[in-house]
């Protein structure tokens, strides 16, 4: 299981590092080569203005990364702070469960094409609209988790002995959480990449001049029907072997957490 996780790990970085390595300069138009199938000068092909595919679609891919990276580690941060305060007092802990329900009982991509289009979408708008729209799955677990540690002899225990409830939280509450933490990071990164694209492709999320998966997919539709097939299937491919990969890591580093931990519940015993 380790070598699984190790390996999808370093396939995914050894496609976000390659994606770094290409400059903006080298994706330019070239009349002289447009439309032009695959081979072995363009392995994916040349689109309308000539631009080689596989450039294009490696760039989009760092795109992508960047925003999956971005929402993934601020929703989690989100989450956590949420989940704290809700374990503070019974009235914050009432707007949170409510503000949980709520988030998650609006149809996810509707809410976060709202809220990409009412920020003026764009990175900034695109990343805020995934960060308000991913943080409630991983709040509402962490939430419970705490709610079952606070019974706990040794924080009731901490408690008594006038410790302040940041305290417990750093101390006891923090370590405990630290695996579902990095779970649920690992778990919202492809979702976010996808819903990025998603929006993306219907024209709510990055402008046209950015080079993303799904701006890439959304023009190559006008095309299709003219045999260019190359445009729409190696960007969509590519976009879908990343998110298969990480799942892959996701789940592999789940199971070996969850195996860890039970084995320490075993010596414990």
């Amino acid at each position: 299981m380790k070598k699984k996780m190790i390996f999808s790990l370093l396939l995914f970085l050894c496609l976000y590092i390659i994606s770094l390595s290409i400059d903006s300069t080298m994706i330019k138009i070239n009349l002289l080569a447009i439309n032009q199938s695959p081979r072995l000068s363009h392995l994916f092909g040349t689109d309308w203005l000539g631009r080689d595919m596989l450039l294009r679609t490696l760039k989009g891919l760092q795109l992508s990364i960047s925003i999956g990276l971005v929402t993934a580690v601020l929703s989690t941060i989100l989450g956590v702070l949420i989940s704290f305060a809700a374990s503070i007092h019974p009235s914050i802990d009432k707007l949170v469960t409510w503000l949980i329900d709520l988030f998650l009982s609006l149809p996810h991509l509707v809410t976060l094409i709202l809220i990409s289009f009412v920020l003026g979408g764009g990175f900034k708008g695109v990343a805020i609209g995934l960060i308000l729209t991913h943080w409630p799955s991983i709040a509402r677990v962490l939430r419970a988790e705490i709610m079952q540690l606070q019974e706990m002899p040794y924080v009731q225990m901490s408690k008594q002995f006038g410790k302040r409830f940041w305290w417990r939280a750093r101390h006891h509450f923090l370590p405990h959480l630290l695996p579902q933490i990095m779970v649920g990071f690992t778990l919202i990164f492809p979702h976010a990449i996808l819903h990025e694209a998603s929006i993306t492709f219907l024209g709510f999320g990055l402008s046209a001049e950015e080079p993303a998966i799904g701006i890439i997919l959304s023009e190559s539709m006008q095309y299709l029907s003219s045999g260019m097939w190359w445009l729409a299937f190696f960007p969509g491919a590519v976009l879908l072997v990343m998110i298969i990969i990480f799942q892959g890591f996701a789940s592999s580093f789940k199971n070996y957490l969850e195996r860890d931990r039970s084995y320490e519940r075993h010596v414990k015993h």
